[in-house]
């Protein structure tokens, strides 16, 4: 598929199945996310894979947080926690590693992290593959960092979930370039 044309179709999937990337294709699709722009080639980007055997541990650590959040919080919605992270195969939580203080600002690393993410958006459909990206408060909780090899002080992106699209993409209308552009009369 064009380049142009894969960005000017790209959607979120609402379901996802099995099959997930192989690892041929994981490693393709983590390789073009190292691509991503970065101001002062500092490479805060952290990618950590959840496959498909690991996909209950993580749910547990989702169901975890929640019952911290929320102490009185029902097993009903603990469970509806845990299914979470049996949205696809394979789960790729994108973090970043800011270096605080540099002489690029935070902004900017982060910016290059979610750019990676982008990228890992886009190639997954090229390969063939749906993607997801999801955060909720899990994201921000320090145990979920610490449960997943990150650093509390990382910043967790999004959850991105991959797999063969089985539910269509989302229906919520595009919006049109134009209304987000103007030009600058000098």
């Amino acid at each position: 598929m064009d380049a142009l044309d894969l960005m000017l179709s790209r959607e979120s999937a609402l379901k996802l199945a099995p099959p997930g990337p192989s690892e041929a294709d994981l490693q393709r699709i983590l390789a073009s996310a190292v691509r991503a722009p970065d101001h002062g080639r500092l490479r805060p980007w952290q990618f950590v894979v959840i496959g498909t055997d690991q996909r209950a541990a993580f749910g547990q650590v989702l169901a975890d947080s929640l019952r911290r959040q929320k102490p009185d919080v029902s097993e009903p919605e603990l469970q509806r926690e845990r299914d979470k992270a049996l949205r696809a195969p394979t789960i790729v939580v994108v973090a970043a590693r800011v270096q605080k203080g540099h002489r690029i600002p935070e902004v900017e690393q982060i910016a290059s992290t979610a750019a990676a993410a982008q990228t890992i958006m886009l190639a997954a459909p090229a390969l063939g593959y749906g993607a997801m990206w999801k955060t909720g408060a899990a994201a921000y909780d320090p145990a979920v960092k610490t449960a997943l090899g990150l650093s509390a002080d990382d910043a967790i992106l999004g959850f991105l979930y991959l797999g063969t699209n089985a539910g269509g993409s989302s229906p919520a209308p595009r919006p049109q370039a134009g209304e987000h552009v103007t030009t600058w009369a000098g």
